[in-house]
């Protein structure tokens, strides 16, 4: 058998892996109900008795982890990930996982960002979310940080990578152009990252005497103010430290990784339909096998 070249002479494109219809309607549905479970209390009235109760967390754990766990069964099931491409998610997962640990406590250093904005921006916006949430699950069983924050750290991580994978000009852009808009996306999702699970656990403290404190049923702009605060206060110089450490990293070694990945991404030719010569049913696909 022989690879046949994309456009019968030039190279096979590094092609992202894609999603099929129920993989968006899963991963749909779980970007809903995760923007809902973070928001909710903002909005709940302070009389209801749950808002901003840390009784309900161990709900939304269990709503979230099943949903997530789904998105990746439906995206391996659904002709969009073959045996190469599950085979990459684990290899790229374990070293995101192995990555993590090593800036854990160490003002807000994690290198796995880096890995997961360059992952995401070769190997598309559906491979991403799943990469996200399965490198955080594994970091947290290797961490032994398994707790009811974790789906939301899965959920935000999904996210973070996803979104560098629909960021414009897969195609076309390349050298420092993609280099510098992927150091701005790492910063930009760095802070946005935190943001989000800030507002995960603020949501979830009781109130206290304090002018940042949650007051479930106070009017959204007030609490959106003692937000922000609270941000500033408790988590701004984590982000920064993981904002500052992505782009240096994007921008001294990411054209090296990106060059990488998009090499093992060609050779693993994903979605590759194998045909033989003489076939009367040979089906031509995207860069089929002979």
């Amino acid at each position: 058998m022989a690879d046949r070249r994309a456009g019968g002479g030039g190279a096979v494109r590094a092609r992202p892996v894609r999603l099929g219809v129920r993989s968006v309607a899963a991963l749909a549905l779980v970007s809903v109900i995760g923007v809902f479970a973070l928001g909710w209390p903002l909005l709940a009235d302070g009389a209801s008795g749950v808002a901003g109760s840390a009784q309900d967390v161990p709900w939304l754990f269990a709503v979230l982890l099943p949903l997530l766990v789904a998105v990746v069964v439906a995206t391996i099931a659904d002709c969009g990930m073959d045996a190469k491409a599950v085979a990459m998610l684990g290899v790229l997962a374990a070293v995101g996982a192995a990555l993590r640990p090593l800036g854990a406590g160490t003002a807000g250093l994690e290198p796995m960002f880096f890995l997961m904005v360059l992952s995401g921006r070769v190997l598309g916006p559906g491979f991403g979310f799943v990469l996200g949430a399965v490198t955080i699950f594994a970091s947290a069983l290797l961490t032994g940080g398994v707790g009811p924050w974790m789906p939301f750290q899965m959920l935000m991580m999904g996210w973070f990578t996803m979104g560098a994978g629909l960021l414009p000009g897969p195609d076309r852009l390349r050298g420092r152009g993609e280099t510098a808009m992927l150091a701005l996306y790492g910063a930009v999702a760095s802070f946005a990252y935190g943001t989000g699970m800030n507002l995960q656990g603020w949501v979830v403290i009781e109130p206290a005497g304090s002018g940042i404190s949650f007051h479930p049923g106070d009017p959204l702009h007030e609490n959106l103010v003692r937000f922000v605060a609270y941000c500033a206060a408790t988590s701004l110089g984590w982000d920064t430290g993981r904002a500052v450490l992505t782009v240096v990293l994007t921008v001294t070694i990411g054209s090296t990784v990106l060059k990488a990945l998009r090499r093992a991404t060609r050779r693993a030719h994903f979605e590759a339909q194998v045909t033989f010569e003489g076939s009367p049913h040979a089906v031509e696909g995207p860069g089929p096998v002979r």
